[in-house]
C-alpha cells in the first residue's frame, strides 16, 4: 500500500489517508504525496471536499527529529506550502496525538474533528527548538494570539476538551464516530455550490500562502540556527528517554 492513499467514499468526497502507523511521522516525500493527492483531486476528479485521516494510534507526530537530523527543512516546507495552496476544503479527522509538525499539518485543514482522547502539542520549545510548519501564522489565526503564545512558549499538551474550548478543534466525537462524522461534514461542504465554495475559501484564505512562505522562511532559518545547540541535543535526548529536559541555554 502507498504511504498516502486516496479513496472516494461518496460522489464528491474523498479520504486522503496517511499510512505510517503508529505515529505517522512525516518527511518531505510524505508531505509531497499529500500535496500530490490534493492537487490531483482538485483538478482531475469530481471531488469537492477532502477528509484527511491517518492509519494507526496517532494522527501525526510530525518529523522524527531523532532519525531525520539531516532532513532538508526548506524542501519539506515547500511541500507544506503546496498543501496549503491546494483549492479544496479539507476536514482533518484526528485520533490520538497531533504533535509538532503534525499539529501544523492539522492546522492546514479548514476544519478539525477530534475525540476526547485526542491531544495536541506544539512541543518544539520542549525540544529546545523553534516551531515550524507555519504555526507562526496558522495557530494565532485559529485560537488567537494569547492562546497561541501560551501553546508555543510552553509546548504543553492540550486534550480534546480544551482544544474544543479554545477553538483548536471544531467537533469532539466518540472514537468510533470520528471518520463517519468528519465524512458527513465534508458531505455538507460538498453539497454546496462547488465554484462558490472554492471562491469563498480563496477569499477567506487570501494572502495566507504568501504569509506562510515568509513565516516558514523565518522558521526554517531559526531551526537551522538552533539545530546545533546543546539545548536541542538535550531536548531530543530527553524526549527519547521520556524524562524532563535539563536545558542550559546554550
Amino acid at each position: 500500500m502507498s504511504e498516502v492513499s486516496v479513496e472516494a467514499v461518496e460522489e464528491h468526497v474523498s479520504l486522503v489517508c496517511l499510512h505510517r502507523p503508529p505515529n505517522n511521522f512525516f518527511d518531505t516525500a510524505l508531505l509531497g504525496a499529500v500535496a500530490d493527492a490534493y492537487e490531483e483531486l482538485a483538478e482531475g476528479t469530481s471531488c469537492r471536499a477532502i477528509v484527511l485521516r491517518s492509519e494507526g494510534k496517532h494522527f501525526c507526530a510530525g518529523l522524527d527529529f531523532a532519525n531525520n537530523k539531516e532532513q532538508d527543512i526548506a524542501a519539506l516546507y515547500r511541500n507544506a506550502l503546496r498543501i496549503f495552496a491546494a483549492p479544496l476544503p479539507v476536514v482533518a479527522a484526528m485520533q490520538g496525538a497531533a504533535i509538532g509538525g503534525g499539529f501544523g499539518l492539522a492546522l492546514s485543514a479548514d476544519f478539525r474533528f477530534a475525540t476526547p482522547g485526542s491531544r495536541f502539542s506544539a512541543n518544539f520549545s520542549r525540544l529546545g527548538f523553534h516551531h515550524g510548519f507555519g504555526l507562526t501564522v496558522t495557530l494565532p489565526r485559529v485560537v488567537g494570539e494569547q492562546h497561541a503564545a501560551d501553546l508555543l512558549y510552553s509546548g504543553r499538551r492540550v486534550d480534546g476538551e480544551e482544544a474544543r474550548l479554545i477553538g483548536l478543534c471544531d467537533e469532539l466525537v466518540a472514537d468510533a464516530d470520528l471518520i463517519p462524522a468528519a465524512t458527513a461534514y465534508a458531505s455538507t461542504l460538498a453539497a454546496a455550490g462547488p465554484l462558490a465554495v472554492r471562491s469563498i475559501r480563496a477569499t477567506l484564505r487570501q494572502g495566507l500562502v504568501e504569509r506562510l512562505r515568509l513565516a516558514m522562511d523565518h522558521e526554517c532559518a531559526e531551526q537551522e540556527r538552533l539545530r546545533d545547540s546543546a539545548d536541542f541535543a538535550e531536548g531530543i535526548a530527553a524526549s527519547g528517554e521520556r524524562r524532563e529536559p535539563r536545558f542550559t541555554g546554550t
